[in-house]
């Protein structure tokens, strides 16, 4: 563990001097992460990237590298897809999720390389950090926050940081 990390475990988080309520997957955290399974894997997770929705986040409130989504984007979470857990966009044969969703969840999300950029069918997709739905609702095995707590914890991300779940 490094000064910079993302601490996440069962009751929170901590990052930058701060403690933050947080929400993992309903399988709770798990050591031996699959697709489905509601678990958010344990471990040492570089942040790999940073999308966000032009229509309903300001620019201004984001880091320069932050890459916007929208209607055509999804995230692969079939197994059998020679794309799974990457980024894709529509239309797609394979199963998937929309990052351009109906609620906010979606809105910001901070991608890990869980399982990525060489993935291994079936052993999880999709770890992001995102926002909650409410405080401490479970998530499908991504770390959610409020939104504003997501928004303060990712302009102050360094290149090196990592999501270090325990």
């Amino acid at each position: 563990m490094k000064r910079g990390d993302l601490l996440v475990g069962r009751w929170g988080a901590s990052f930058g001097g701060r403690r933050f309520a947080c929400s993992i997957g309903r399988g709770g955290i798990s050591a031996a992460k699959r697709e489905g399974d509601g678990a958010t894997p344990v471990g040492s997770h570089r942040i790999t990237g940073l999308l966000y929705r032009p229509d309903r986040v300001a620019v201004s409130d984001l880091p320069e590298w932050a890459v916007p989504i929208g209607p055509g984007d999804l995230w692969s979470d079939d197994p059998r897809d020679p794309e799974y857990n990457h980024m894709v966009r529509a239309p797609h044969p394979f199963g998937h999720e929309r990052l351009s969703r109906a609620d906010p969840l979606y809105d910001v999300i901070l991608t890990t390389d869980w399982n990525w950029p060489w993935a291994r069918p079936g052993r999880g997709s999709a770890i992001f950090l995102h926002s909650w739905r409410k405080p401490r609702h479970p998530t499908a095995g991504c770390v959610a926050f409020a939104r504003e707590d997501l928004l303060w914890i990712a302009k102050r991300l360094a290149p090196e940081t990592r999501l270090i779940v325990r």
